[in-house]
């Protein structure tokens, strides 16, 4: 049996493909080694993953493509907390990004970007990727992702800046106040995770002009910071995948076009191309 993982650092979709061709779909809560230890982990997925487990001795690989695992630490303890479980599993441990560039360039040249809760990156040349200097992360970084977003309505919420209507909106469904979000942030564990929660609100708003406003400053952000941080950028599809990307699909393409920036796949989840492209090089 073969096992595939895409984690993010809010969730994680897992498929298990069984010897009759069948396949299972589970999923648990992201599995972020920079925000998790091996034995968080472990716990994770001995309580949310009970029907996956149970495979465990039937499944010979396992290929895990996991937001925070771009270096060889962050595999280890992946790959150490996998083994506890899958004793008798090949466990191999990638970057999401790698995973990203696998489910939607396929074996093409092509620019492959991360929308979700964080925002990244990447180049892949056809057979692997080559990072840039993006990545860095929630509080340094992620234009245009979910946390973004979060930290932006949470921000203008609290310093007054959101209109009127919309602040009495974002009142009644969050109840926020200074000491709760600093709490959340600075205290409480995964305060990414935290902030990319709030993004659904945009949603509800989304023909404001207040949300298209925001809509477009972060998107625009995460082009001019990452995209265009390649020369050559015009030459290639530029893939996305993550909810971002997904539900804000039309303003995506929009500010994509009026950059020059040739759109490829637009996708959710990259789990079922993953799948399909790890069976392709069984063969």
């Amino acid at each position: 049996m073969i096992l595939v993982a895409d984690s993010g650092s809010t969730k994680t979709d897992w498929l298990l493909k069984l010897p009759t061709d069948e396949v299972k779909q589970f999923r648990t809560a992201g599995l972020n080694p920079y925000f998790l230890s091996e034995k968080e982990i472990v716990k994770i997925l001995q309580e949310q993953a009970t029907d996956m487990t149970a495979h465990a001795a039937d499944v010979t690989e396992i290929y895990f493509f996991g937001a925070g695992c771009s270096s060889p630490d962050r595999h280890e303890i992946v790959s150490n907390a996998l083994s506890q479980l899958f004793t008798k599993s090949y466990i191999s441990v990638d970057s999401d990004l790698l995973g990203c560039a696998y489910a939607t360039c396929g074996h093409e040249k092509g620019l492959c970007c991360v929308l979700g809760t964080g925002s990244n990156i990447s180049f892949f040349d056809g057979e692997d990727i080559h990072d840039g200097q993006h990545g860095l992360g929630f509080v340094l970084g992620d234009e245009g992702a979910g946390t973004w977003f979060g930290k932006t309505l949470i921000t203008d919420f609290l310093y007054g800046n959101m209109p009127p209507e919309i602040s009495v909106k974002f009142d009644e469904e969050y109840h926020l106040d200074k000491e709760i979000v600093i709490k959340n942030v600075y205290q409480a564990s995964n305060a990414n995770s935290y902030l990319a929660t709030f993004t659904r609100f945009i949603s509800g708003i989304r023909s404001s002009e207040y949300a298209q406003s925001l809509l477009r400053k972060g998107l625009v952000e995460f082009i001019e910071t990452n995209i265009k941080s390649y020369p050559q950028y015009h030459k290639y599809k530029c893939h996305f995948v993550g909810s971002i990307a997904y539900v804000f699909t039309d303003e995506l393409k929009e500010i994509c076009k009026e950059n020059g920036i040739h759109i490829g796949k637009i996708i959710k989840q990259p789990i079922h191309d993953l799948l399909t492209f790890i069976l392709s090089r069984e063969v």
